[in-house]
């Protein structure tokens, strides 16, 4: 069955949904005529997708009796005995299923699809679990586990002919329920998605989580999820993740956040990421004017790295709810689309217009694109902070990168960046010996050192270490056309050029940034760990302290045929090439940045530009908005 979530290039626009009138109460407080009117303002906003959340304790709140010196001695709600039903088995309240069944009607007659976040007993920093549960950890306690799986089997083939429902998911968030280490997360999974599959096999199960990992001991991570669901999720607000928050919200840094994200556990888990939940988190971070220009530059980015989507947090504004937790942070009142008097703000306006252009473009789906190169992040590292810093770098060169695990098989390609080498555990030998047999036949391979150690390191680097000690203080290097780079990160490799290039040196002499044969390959080596460092700090990939730190990606770029028939210059502006056939392109060219920029498009010239499809476009120049983007469909005009 065709799904709109899992078919590659479809995209869909959306928001998280709480009653406006109730936020979490919207249940226990249930005005249909409300949600309605709800659904009719967002479908008017051009919302096709609401994640809606059954709170746990009201769909199943059962209540544990005790008998003598606390012995458990019988479920009920309240007082009342647990009905002799399917649903009274499942500790399920049939008005709560009622009420959803009527919220499924309503999604139906706006033409609203959902994606149902079945356990939702995290939920804006409050946990909500049902009375008898209380007092247990639900992700690894044995009774918990029992009633979320009966609870799950019964929601779920109780609505699993609803045409409106297009994903489930365990819950929102779940990993915030409940502490366990890996082997614990994965069986909670597990038991929950199974539960899912035996009473719906034809709907896709969605992750739900957010802040995932990929080291061996990450309790919930990429690849476990991966391995489980059919659909992974991010959360990706900058103020939260690690390293995002650091610069403006309408800045490159914080634009390419959740393209990152996504694309990191896509590449990783092998299955395909929605932004699932997303959002500036309120006027004390930007006015809604700049959120409004940061929602345009991530949906342009989103969609053209295809992220399945691009969902909002959340519909309404909730300044005017008392309960927990609006009552508790003031962080939870002012997340949405619509105000409280119903007005639209810039971010849905702007999803609205997105979604128009959509609909306009000649083809069905986004083609993907091209990628020449493979980001390798390793164990004992910084992962999040080598993939993010390597990505943004990469963008702002040229590079059109994916990703992957070092204890995974390497991936074809025409490039590799192993980033910020830590510990001596970083990469299996025997990937090693794959990675270096495809740089031997002609591939790239760029690296840069923490603190790692590894093995033949004169033979791949064309160095030899002299000495390594911790820097005293600050340095800097002088790179092609006399250009100063602070040097970052603590430690100092003192080496010697075998046969190696220097590209750049501090004033002594000592290399930093070189270039040696391998093979019919190439590797560049860098001796700090440019990438996560430079995610550490503030101002180092806009703004007017910034510096050029792409350049070193770019001459790494220049190495290697990428294919491509755009050759971008501007470190602010990204693009990516989409192949409709072998003689037509899509080309996006987003703006990252704050500022309105005027560009040459440069093509191969073999390549003309055929269509504009968005933007402006003559004499060969772009001029794009701030935080804004241009489509166009490139042809090539030889056959060659």
């Amino acid at each position: 069955m065709k799904n709109i979530l899992l078919d590659r290039g479809q995209f869909v626009i959306g928001c998280n949904y709480w009653a406006s009138h109730a936020g979490t109460a919207m249940w226990t407080t249930w005005r249909p005529d409300v949600v309605e009117n709800d659904f009719k303002r967002l479908a008017a906003t051009g919302m096709q997708v609401l994640r809606v959340f059954p709170l746990w304790p009201d769909f199943q709140p059962i209540h544990l009796l005790a008998s003598c010196m606390g012995e458990p001695w019988e479920y009920r709600f309240g007082e009342e005995p647990l009905p002799d039903s399917e649903a009274g088995r499942a500790g399920v309240s049939e008005a709560m299923m009622s009420r959803f069944a009527e919220l499924v009607r309503l999604a139906e007659q706006y033409d609203l699809k959902l994606i149902v976040s079945l356990l939702a007993g995290w939920m804006s920093g409050r946990l909500f679990v049902p009375p008898a549960l209380a007092n247990r950890n639900v992700i690894t306690d044995p009774v918990a586990i029992t009633w979320q799986v009966r609870f799950v089997k019964y929601f779920v083939k109780r609505f699993q002919g609803k045409k409106p429902i297009i994903a489930w998911e365990p819950g929102n968030e779940c990993n915030c329920m409940g502490r366990a280490n890996r082997a614990e997360a994965w069986v909670w999974s597990a038991a929950v998605t199974d539960a899912i599959r035996a009473a719906d096999a034809g709907r896709p199960v969605l992750s739900g989580m957010h802040s995932l990992g990929m080291k061996r001991d990450s309790a919930w991570s990429i690849q476990d999820q991966a391995e489980l669901t059919d659909l992974l999720t991010v959360h990706p607000y900058p103020l939260f993740t690690p390293h995002c928050g650091r610069e403006a919200i309408n800045t490159i840094r914080s634009s390419l956040h959740a393209t990152a994200e996504a694309r990191l556990y896509a590449d990783v888990g092998g299955k395909p990421c929605l932004v699932e939940e997303v959002g500036t988190l309120g006027p004390t971070i930007s006015s809604d004017r700049v959120a409004g220009d940061y929602a345009r530059a991530a949906l342009f980015s989103a969609w053209a790295h295809d992220c399945r989507g691009f969902v909002w947090w959340s519909a309404f504004d909730q300044n005017h709810l008392e309960q927990a937790p609006y009552d508790w942070s003031a962080l939870e009142r002012e997340l949405g689309l619509l105000r409280a008097d119903g007005g639209v703000k810039p971010v849905g306006m702007e999803m609205k217009k997105f979604g128009r252009f959509l609909t306009s473009l000649p083809f069905a789906t986004l083609p993907a694109r091209l990628t020449d190169a493979v980001c390798i992040l390793t164990e004992g590292q910084d992962q999040w902070a080598a993939a993010f810093g390597s990505f943004i770098l990469a963008k702002q060169a040229g590079v059109e990168m994916e990703f992957q695990d070092a204890t995974q098989p390497i991936k074809p390609a025409a490039a590799y960046f192993l980033p910020c080498l830590t510990d001596a555990n970083s990469i299996p030998r025997r990937r090693m010996g794959q990675l270096l047999e495809r740089v031997k036949a002609g591939a790239v391979l760029y690296l840069s050192v923490d603190n790692g150690l590894m093995s033949a390191f004169e033979e791949i680097t064309g160095l030899e270490i002299q000495i390594r000690r911790q820097r005293a203080g600050a340095a800097q290097a002088t790179m092609a056309g006399n250009l100063l780079l602070p040097i970052l990160g603590a430690t100092q490799y003192v080496t010697r050029a075998t046969r190696a290039t220097v590209l750049g040196c501090e004033a002594d002499g000592n290399p930093v940034f070189t270039a040696a044969t391998y093979g019919k390959g190439m590797v560049y080596f860098l001796s700090f760990p440019m990438e996560q460092e430079l995610v550490k700090a503030a101002g180092t990939f806009s703004g007017l302290e910034a510096k050029p730190y792409w350049s070193i990606y770019n001459t790494v770029g220049a190495a290697f045929a990428s294919g491509r028939a755009v050759t971008k210059t501007n470190p602010q502006v990204g693009v990516t090439e989409h192949p409709l056939d072998a003689h037509r392109r899509v080309v996006v060219m987003i703006n990252y940045s704050p500022e309105a920029m005027d560009f040459s498009l440069a093509l191969a010239a073999d390549w003309h530009v055929e269509t504009v499809l968005r933007g402006k476009l003559a004499h060969g120049r772009v001029k794009l908005r701030a935080n804004d983007a241009s489509v166009v469909t490139i042809r090539k005009t030889s056959s060659t």
